[in-house]
């Protein structure tokens, strides 16, 4: 057998579809992403939704925080993986989409005392944050600004945290060596100062638009 008999397949777009709808959403899920799409909005999809809740329940996250409400769709994934006393802390500077994130958690049972939403640009409000206080740090927010994120990120993390990098793989720029726009660069950056920070310890997934998660030691 040739080493090249070794190699499995790379899956082909049939099989990522399938993975990416292999866990239905719930239908508060459900109902907040069709909301965000109603209003023109570009929320994470099936896979990433399914992806943020595991997460949350497999490192018994009670407190979080998300850079960038998404509307909501990614906030409730995440209380959805949280227990009843777990806290969401979600940080955006437009008050539209925290907002629809406040209907969308009222109208998926959640209790007020289980989120707070904090209207206001995440650069100025993350440094008021405890530091080594969070389970789990969302970076879902301005792509130009994730390396400062993720280095919020490390400071609010307790040892065995986990933050996770929403569209690490930028729709498919990131392997494109010959692509150089701002949004790209700067999230190769962020790649890059995760893979070379020894506190982190990552993994980049191909869901969605690419995942990037590291713990941090």
């Amino acid at each position: 057998m040739s080493p090249d008999q070794l190699i499995p397949s790379a899956p082909d777009p049939r099989s990522w579809e399938y993975a990416d709808e292999f866990v239905a959403l719930s239908p508060e899920v459900s109902a907040a992403r069709e909301a965000a799409l109603a209003g023109e909005w570009s929320p994470v999809g099936t896979g990433t939704a399914a992806l943020l809740t595991l997460l949350t329940r497999a490192i018994n996250a009670h407190t979080v925080v998300e850079i960038g409400t998404d509307a909501g769709v990614t906030g409730l994934s995440l209380l959805q993986g949280m227990d009843r006393k777990g806290v969401l802390t979600s940080i955006d500077a437009e008050s539209d989409r925290q907002a629809a994130a406040r209907v969308a958690f009222e109208s998926a049972g959640m209790r007020s005392n289980q989120f707070r939403l904090i209207a206001g640009m995440p650069l100025d409000v993350l440094p008021k944050l405890r530091d080594g206080a969070y389970d789990l740090v969302l970076v879902n927010g301005d792509r130009l600004e994730y390396v400062e994120y993720v280095s919020q990120a490390l400071r609010l993390l307790r040892h065995g945290g986990m933050v996770v990098v929403n569209d690490a793989l930028a729709e498919n720029r990131i392997a494109d060596p010959d692509n150089e726009d701002d949004e790209t660069l700067i999230i190769r950056e962020t790649l890059d100062s995760i893979e070379e920070t020894e506190e982190f310890m990552p993994v980049l997934l191909p869901v969605g638009s690419g995942l990037l998660l590291a713990i941090k030691e």
